[in-house]
């Protein structure tokens, strides 16, 4: 079969987890309107049999990576590096973008990266439900003049327009092998990840400003009984006032919290959930290697 791993990597907040979501038909990867939601990089599995839309039978692992910039932290650091660490280790790079690359010196950051690798490169201009055809046509122009992308294709991630394009290209780019995962596995990330992920997506949806990019939730506890599953969570933020906005008047805020996450996790669990959830204060852990190893941003 056709199999192998493809990276995508974009800005922060220009649709890589939403498009990761839409090639997979199912949500494994965060997603919000704050830019910098994507910590990690997540592994979403795509195996498809060969039908009428793909002629052999195809395995390819998207790894969704943190949003690229400017790192002003010690987290920052490793997000960026994350990202960048993929570009030579797999078998194409879709590079979303959702503005004119003489817009700001981020798009341009990635591009000139990218000019230093030779693994095949393909733009998705993201976003085109809410783009003007010139607009789309003058973003177009601009990279096409670069001349270092195999394909450039527009895209809806949010709508699920053109995404079995951007499939169909990829697919293009790899190789004869065997399947690397089994075919009904859509993730390798363990659940425990992504119910802290959930966690920690309501919280950025609920919390507003700089708050939610200092905080980081930790699984503390994690048990399957026969009926329900008994999760206990630990957030983590940089200062006292931030805990009381987490928290809210009469802990109303911290509850909100708490059952949107709980529905989406017994959604993702099929079982019923028992969510209790702690705030606590850890001072400037975003530049502590410590704290950033024991959350795992870093080995």
């Amino acid at each position: 079969m056709k199999t192998g791993f493809v990276s995508i990597v974009g800005r922060p907040n220009v649709g890589k987890s939403t498009l990761l979501n839409a090639i997979l038909g199912e949500k494994i990867a965060i997603t919000t309107e704050k830019p910098q939601t994507t910590r990690n990089t997540i592994r979403g599995i795509y195996t498809h049999y060969a039908d009428d839309f793909l002629d052999e039978d195809t395995q390819m692992v998207f790894v969704d990576t943190p949003g690229i910039h400017k790192p002003r932290n010690k987290l920052g650091e490793y997000m960026t590096d994350a990202a960048t660490g993929t570009f030579k280790e797999v078998d194409a790079i879709v590079f979303i973008v959702d503005d004119k690359l003489s817009s700001g010196p981020g798009d341009r950051y990635i591009v000139d990266m990218l000019d230093q690798v030779t693994t095949p490169k393909i733009l998705v201009i993201n976003k085109i439900d809410k783009m003007e055809p010139d607009v789309f046509a003058e973003i177009y122009g601009e990279y096409d003049e670069l001349g270092i992308f195999e394909e450039i294709l527009g895209v809806s991630a949010k709508e699920g327009k053109n995404v079995e394009q951007v499939i169909k290209c990829a697919v293009e780019f790899m190789d004869e092998g065997p399947m690397f995962f089994p075919d009904d596995m859509i993730t390798e990330n363990p659940e425990r990840f992504i119910v802290s992920e959930i966690i920690r997506e309501k919280i950025l949806m609920y919390l507003q400003d700089e708050v939610p990019h200092g905080v980081a939730v930790e699984i503390e506890s994690y048990k399957e009984e026969e009926r329900i599953t008994r999760i206990g969570a630990v957030i983590y933020c940089e200062k006292k006032s931030h805990k009381g906005i987490i928290i809210g008047k009469g802990g109303r805020k911290l509850k909100g919290i708490g059952k949107s996450a709980r529905e989406e996790i017994e959604a993702l669990l099929g079982t019923k959930v028992f969510l209790e959830m702690w705030v606590k204060v850890k001072e400037n852990w975003r530049d502590s290697d410590i704290a950033l190893s024991n959350f795992g941003y870093k080995d």
